[in-house]
């Protein structure tokens, strides 16, 4: 036993056996109204789950640092009884965006990098058409899919296996849509050029400072960024194709590996769950609030492109922040982002005036994972008022004089 804890132990027992009096705190009740909410939410869930007959899903589900629902459903691969678990790792596609900008937010707090860096000062062989315009690109043009770019450029080169520094030598080809932070156009190639950049100015791996800067701080052990790690692993689900309940187990890939900030990264749901603590604001010794709050700040309208989740509760406008998608209405901000490589699918989402985050990893692109966000935010927008009363109830009573409570 750890000699602290046991220290600590001792401590306790001297002072509760020499001192009887001395009890601990009631832990705070749970809210009925939350709890009631989480497990309505589960049963739809796993009915989506078992109509699409989704091979395999991880969910999560926490409010501010509690975790509400932690589980794995289904299996590693179809036909088999393999069943997933919440250290199960899946890849988690474009959801890697979100990491990559995160860890660009903790090497400008440590003042490694600026915001308003130009991209050229760390990558010479990043020159666009319009040369002027290679000379103002930043940072936040990057991140925030603003660059200039036409949408998707050079992705085709990602998926073919090139480095992202041999893809940043061949833009210089594509004609541009429109100055840098005018036109949102999404990215797979340029975005992850961001990586590039770390490496020069921490002269290490982006593996490396990925782990050295972001997963050992918050302790994400099943979280990784190379394909050998991931097919090595002995708890991974398997990725498959098909539609309408008919799945077929497809080879692991290999693609997207050379663009770890587009789309790279390895993680199960448990980690999540510690992420999504994170993204939260609970883990300053990580990354500070202000940090967050810059990456979250919506930069770009994205009304340009008819994204399925505009039709969802609580949304009426979307933006791009950096490396996130900005959700909202006149009272909800909401940052989510979704993922798709390789037959893997995967959804995350904060709203953080409510302190609330769900993330879902499934190993099929189903219906599953275009029903997850959007039925949370239906469940939770009917218990929102019930919860809130609750908790301001449990307030009011907590502050009344011992005597006066009912």
């Amino acid at each position: 036993m750890n000699q602290k804890i046991y220290g600590l132990l001792l401590l306790f027992c001297f002072f509760t056996c020499t001192n009887p009096q001395i009890t601990l705190p009631k832990p705070p009740p749970k809210n009925p109204h939350l709890e009631a909410f989480t497990a309505d939410y589960l049963r739809e869930f796993q009915t989506i789950l078992a109509q699409t007959k989704t091979p395999g899903a991880g969910l999560v589900i926490i409010q501010d640092t509690t975790i509400l629902q932690l589980s794995g459903h289904g299996t590693k691969a179809v036909f088999s009884n393999d069943s997933i678990d919440v250290n199960t790792v899946f890849r988690i596609g474009s959801l890697s965006k979100g990491f990559a900008a995160v860890l660009a937010g903790i090497l400008v707090e440590k003042g490694a990098l600026k915001w308003t860096d130009k991209v050229n000062q760390y990558i010479p062989e990043f020159v666009l058409k319009d040369a002027a315009q290679s000379e103002r690109v930043n940072l936040i043009h990057l991140l925030s899919q603003s660059s200039g770019l036409p949408y998707h450029a050079y992705t085709n080169l990602v998926e073919a296996g090139l480095s992202i520094r041999q893809i940043a030598s061949e833009l210089k080809k594509v004609k541009l849509i429109g100055k840098e932070g005018e036109i949102y156009a999404y990215q797979n190639a340029a975005y992850s050029l961001i990586g590039e950049i770390m490496e020069v100015v921490k002269q290490e791996s982006l593996p490396q400072i990925f782990q050295d800067d972001l997963l050992a701080p918050l302790q994400l052990a099943s979280t990784s960024t190379e394909y050998e790690s991931f097919i090595q692993g002995e708890n991974i689900a398997l990725p498959h194709r098909g539609g309408n309940g008919n799945w077929r187990q497809r080879p692991i890939s290999k693609k997207y590996y050379n663009a770890i900030p587009a789309g790279g990264i390895n993680a199960s749901v448990a980690d999540m769950g510690e992420w999504l603590q994170l993204l939260l604001g609970n883990r300053p010794e990580v990354i500070q609030q202000k940090t967050l709050n810059e990456i979250f700040r919506p930069r770009i309208n994205t009304n340009n492109k008819n994204r399925y989740f505009h039709d969802w509760p609580m949304v009426d406008d979307a933006f791009y922040g950096l490396g996130w998608r900005i959700l909202t209405n006149a009272k909800d901000t909401l940052i989510y982002h979704g993922g798709f490589v390789n037959g893997y699918r995967g959804e995350i989402l904060i709203h953080p005036k409510e302190k609330l985050g769900i993330c879902v990893l499934t190993n099929a692109p189903s219906e599953l994972a275009n029903q997850a966000i959007p039925v949370f935010l239906e469940k939770y927008a009917a218990k929102r008022d019930s919860i809130h009363a609750w908790e301001k109830r449990l307030q009011e009573e907590s502050r009344k004089p011992l005597g006066l409570q009912e």
